[in-house]
């Protein structure tokens, strides 16, 4: 029943997460889409790691290429999330609270799918992998 609760906790973080970017977005003070764009980042942010461990044996002790890889690439992508409600509001194209919003959203998010594979990435009974 523990891993139902946490299934239960990390929808609640992702829709927490949600909420907080569509306030950024569609608050009648702000009233601009663009940080949608970092949705982009949040579907593309855990595909490189999913790859590595497809790929990767995890029976070695020893630091692997390829999943240093995959969490050098997943760190950009997270970082890039961070970096365009930043520019956009550098360049007036959304409001500074617009940006905070936005920025918050992102941590909830992103921590949300960081909690998911602490959570679901051991290969015990209880695996995201059987799904």
């Amino acid at each position: 029943i523990c891993g139902f609760a946490a299934l239960i906790s990390l929808s609640f973080g992702g829709a927490v997460g949600l909420m907080f970017l569509m306030l950024g977005c569609a608050l009648p003070i702000y009233n601009q889409y663009w940080p949608l764009f970092v949705l982009f980042f949040y579907i593309l942010s855990p595909i490189p790691y999913c790859i590595a461990r497809r790929l990767v044996d995890d029976t070695d002790a020893m630091s692997n290429a390829c999943k240093e890889l995959a969490i050098f690439l997943t760190t950009g992508i997270v970082v890039s999330a961070f970096g365009l409600p930043i520019v956009f509001a550098r360049a007036h194209l959304i409001a500074w609270g617009a940006c905070a919003l936005v920025l918050t959203g992102n941590t909830v998010i992103f921590a949300t799918i960081l909690g998911f594979f602490l959570v679901f990435g051991s290969n015990d009974d209880f695996s995201w992998q059987q799904w």
